[in-house]
């Protein structure tokens, strides 16, 4: 599986607050960041697959109501993981 344990954990101790901090929006965008890119490329390889092609979406969707959340709550954190991640907006 591309998503272990110890993966989870690693982001969430650089994005949140500790590495068990899985509530936090911050560390919630950067996995879903890391599950969107590892999407994408399956996408390449396999364009024919709707499912995956679905999820994608769903991933994308959820990630775009968390950065709004971050936005309109604390613009500095907002500001902080975009410029992190390298995600443009």
């Amino acid at each position: 599986m591309y998503l272990t344990t110890e993966i989870k954990r690693n982001f969430f101790k650089e994005y949140g607050k500790s590495e068990f901090d899985t509530g936090s929006s911050e560390a919630q965008v950067a996995m879903f960041t890391y599950r969107i890119k590892h999407l994408t490329e399956h996408l390449k390889l396999n364009k024919k697959d709707k499912a995956t092609e679905k999820a994608l979406i769903a991933l994308v969707s959820k990630r775009r109501k968390q950065l709004e959340y971050l936005k309109e709550t604390d613009i500095e954190r907002y500001r902080t993981i975009i410029k992190t991640l390298g995600i443009r907006k």
